[in-house]
């Protein structure tokens, strides 16, 4: 049997610049996973991942075969995994401080508001864990498309009202000993809207958000306001930012608003 000389690990050799790294690692790999909704519901999507640690001044490089190895072992996660999962990171790749970011599409099922009717609607998610071993800062964001409607625009017109769909963005810092799911930040948002969106519409549905929506006229920084007025009360919700996109109808343009807050 032929014996081979021993692979040299480069990765691993010293480095004599003696400049530090803050991360290194991976991104844009796209997993499946299964993530926790809600108590002992879970939902399957495919996620795009970061993944990223510090590198000592005097390592060259750090084993990036060792993160896709543990994003392919990951088969589920919830918001509190994330913190066991940042912590194996960290142990595999021998980093005291690190980055995962797992960026989803999130589907729940709604039933329409008049028909009843029930279909997926998507929304985009962000789970991210940024820190080291004892003190990694969990964040959650949610992108939740919504109907706002112009109420200048119900003031001055003899009929009608322009309107157009909205984005609400709600980035909140998440404390496991005071958890909150992603529907919460769901029903947050579409409650602080003109009308909230449904997949599938019958024609009484159709009428039922068009009328809604007209009298629940909302500019943007109405949305935000309203969405920051929940967060404030919420004890759940230490820091968050708030942003609210309207991809103008009548315009070529967006308007836009943002409210950030630390309760801390």
């Amino acid at each position: 049997m032929t014996k081979h000389a021993p692979i040299p690990d480069v990765q691993g050799s010293p480095d004599g610049r003696r400049i530090a790294i803050t991360r290194v690692g991976v991104r844009d790999v796209r997993v499946p996973l299964v993530v926790e909704a809600a108590a002992d519901r879970w939902v399957h999507t495919v996620a795009r991942a970061e993944m990223s640690v510090s590198l000592a001044h005097d390592r060259k490089g750090t084993h990036m075969s060792r993160f896709i190895d543990l994003l392919h072992r990951t088969r589920s996660v919830s918001l509190e995994g994330m913190q066991a999962l940042h912590v194996r990171m960290l142990d595999l790749l021998s980093a005291e401080a690190g980055t995962i970011a797992l960026e989803f599409p999130f589907f729940l099922e709604k039933a329409a508001p008049v028909s009843g009717v029930t279909s997926l609607l998507d929304y985009d998610v962000t789970w991210e864990i940024d820190g080291g071993h004892d003190d990694g800062k969990i964040q959650v964001e949610v992108t939740v498309p919504v109907t706002s409607l112009c109420p200048c625009s119900r003031e001055i017109s003899s009929y009608g009202a322009h309107n157009q769909r909205s984005h609400i963005v709600i980035d909140a810092l998440y404390d496991p000993a005071r958890a909150f799911t992603v529907e919460d930040l769901i029903m947050t948002a579409e409650n602080a809207a003109s009308c909230p969106l449904w997949a599938t519409l019958k024609r009484a549905d159709e009428k039922y958000v068009t009328e809604r929506a007209y009298d629940n006229a909302k500019f943007v920084e109405d949305i935000v306001r309203d969405v920051a007025l929940v967060l404030d009360g919420d004890d759940r919700i230490q820091r968050y930012r708030v942003f609210s996109e309207n991809f103008e109808s009548i315009h070529n343009h967006s308007a836009c608003a943002l409210i950030e807050r630390d309760k801390r």
